[in-house]
């Protein structure tokens, strides 16, 4: 079972912020994460992401590929939660055309400022990018057909309330596309009131089971869990994802 921890939420938004700021900023000074030419080690093929800007690609922090678990049709309404300097959201955006749309919230305003810039450098009109909170998101209920996300929801301290949220707003048989980070070894309940195992994306992965009990019991099913990426193992700062066996996987469940 997920457990809302003691920490901080202020403090450990906080130093996300701060985290992810840089990832906006400074993209070449080296995270705990591979960032930036990550994308193709995650098969991001080249016919996907050869308009997309490259100040897009530098800032890119994910973990997985939500677009391996099925093409985004034409006309949907997108959601893509965590959206950084826009990757994920710019790809979505030419799938779904003209007659679709794209929505990247992200709580890093640095990172929303960089996605609407590389949008304009695309020449993109149906993105949007704005900054929220996943727990909190501002959208209507059953509005949007795929909520897409890479790498941002064990970020965040109350996943049921995430899902419950994303639940919210897709419609009837709309669907979960995303990517996020699991644990083969648990984090103890002393080391989820650290902050800095937080922004290093370990003290907020869960293991597989529980990941998966949170999903069934917002009501999703046929929750698929895909395609393991080791994102941690080769970054430039030393990372704690080892000892957890902290890795990206893709993760698909539909309303």
């Amino acid at each position: 079972m997920e457990t809302i921890q003691k920490l901080n939420v202020h403090e450990l938004r906080k130093a996300i912020r701060q985290e992810y700021c840089e990832v906006a900023k400074n993209p070449q000074k080296g995270f705990h994460f591979l960032s930036g030419p990550l994308v193709k080690t995650l098969g991001y093929t080249w016919d996907i992401i050869e308009n997309i800007p490259e100040s897009a690609i530098e800032s890119f922090a994910g973990v997985g590929n939500p677009f391996k678990l099925g093409w985004i049709e034409s006309g949907k309404s997108v959601v893509d939660i965590g959206c950084g300097a826009g990757l994920d959201a710019l790809i979505a955006s030419t799938m779904v055309g003209i007659e679709g749309i794209v929505t990247g919230i992200d709580m890093t305003l640095e990172m929303i400022e960089k996605a609407r810039w590389n949008a304009y450098e695309m020449r993109v009109s149906n993105a949007r990018f704005t900054q929220a909170f996943a727990e909190q998101l501002p959208f209507d209920n059953e509005t949007t057909d795929v909520v897409i996300s890479n790498g941002v929801i064990n970020l965040c301290p109350n996943k049921s309330k995430v899902f419950q949220e994303i639940f919210r707003i897709l419609r009837p048989g709309g669907r979960l596309q995303i990517a996020d980070v699991l644990l083969k070894h648990p984090v103890s309940e002393a080391a989820k009131d650290r902050v800095h195992l937080w922004t290093t994306c370990v003290a907020g992965g869960l293991l597989e089971t529980e990941y998966v009990e949170i999903l069934q019991s917002v009501g999703f099913r046929n929750i698929q869990i895909l395609d393991v990426y080791d994102v941690f193992g080769s970054a430039p700062v030393a990372s704690s994802a080892a000892k957890f066996q902290a890795k990206g996987y893709n993760i698909y469940a539909e309303k």
